[in-house]
């Protein structure tokens, strides 16, 4: 068995790293002395990255094409990693949009079968490494993160595509958490309330402060770093909204279905 210098630095992989939660977490890692790696889709946005940290290496990938996305995989799995981020996704607001077949395929495509691809990949990868070597080495316990979203935690049948695949996110990685556990392999899901990133002030016309209990960028990240260090399985937060979540999932199924079909109806 081949040891690892103690000195090495540890590995990180952020798959839709180039901006959000998703390069908010790249960027912590990268303080806290990780080697980091981002996967994103907007040649600006990585042409940014590369000119302002340059000790991150980027990649440039379509996720919704497999070919692509399996050559990607190729290139940033041949070595080890510790950790790797699903921070991707794909939203479109269908309360006051119908779905065409352009935005439907993109999201179903991002949300759940790129994850899934992602997850089947890095964990064989993971399951093959010397574990044990790399605990005893690098003091990190080898994992697998997915950035779901707290819409995918209620379960109606109005929630749109966009629950719907986060949803199944949800329910993958609590599976995946079960299948790897014999490996040491940790596996955790974040679901998140309202985030104030520059994606969810564009979608609302520039201010986004009237999202019910929105979190800044820096509350986001130490969050979700918590529920790593915590190894928590599925972290929903903020608080308030993780009440909220258990209440309504309390309810009757018919009243809950009654309660969220009255929201969807209101104008956005």
């Amino acid at each position: 068995m081949q040891n690892i210098p103690s000195n090495t630095p540890k590995h990180l992989i952020v798959i839709g790293g180039t901006s959000g939660l998703g390069l908010a977490l790249a960027l912590h890692h990268l303080q806290l002395g990780w080697q980091v790696n981002v996967v994103g889709h907007s040649l600006a946005k990585i042409a940014h990255i590369n000119s302002v940290y340059p000790q991150i290496t980027t990649y440039l990938c379509d996720l919704t094409d497999f070919n692509e996305r399996q050559h990607l995989l190729d290139k940033l799995l041949k070595n080890r990693f510790d950790r790797l981020i699903y921070s991707a996704g794909s939203y479109t607001n269908e309360r006051v949009h119908t779905l065409n077949q352009t935005e439907s395929t993109q999201m179903l495509a991002i949300n759940l079968q790129a994850f899934e691809h992602v997850f089947m990949r890095a964990s064989e990868v993971l399951k093959c490494q010397n574990l044990q070597q790399l605990d005893k080495a690098k003091g990190v316990k080898p994992s697998l993160i997915c950035i779901a979203s707290i819409a995918g935690t209620l379960d109606y049948p109005y929630a749109s595509l966009y629950a719907k695949s986060k949803r199944a996110m949800i329910a993958t990685a609590s599976a995946y958490r079960i299948a790897l556990m014999p490996f040491n392999i940790q596996v955790n899901c974040i679901a998140s309330g309202y985030i104030d990133t520059q994606t969810l002030r564009d979608l609302n016309g520039g201010d986004a402060s009237h999202k019910p209990f929105i979190m800044s960028l820096d509350q986001a990240v130490s969050h979700t770093m918590q529920a790593i260090n915590d190894d928590v399985a599925l972290a929903i937060f903020p608080w308030p909204m993780r009440y909220i979540v258990k209440l309504l999932n309390k309810l009757p199924k018919p009243m809950l279905n009654w309660l969220l079909r009255s929201q969807l109806d209101k104008p956005s």
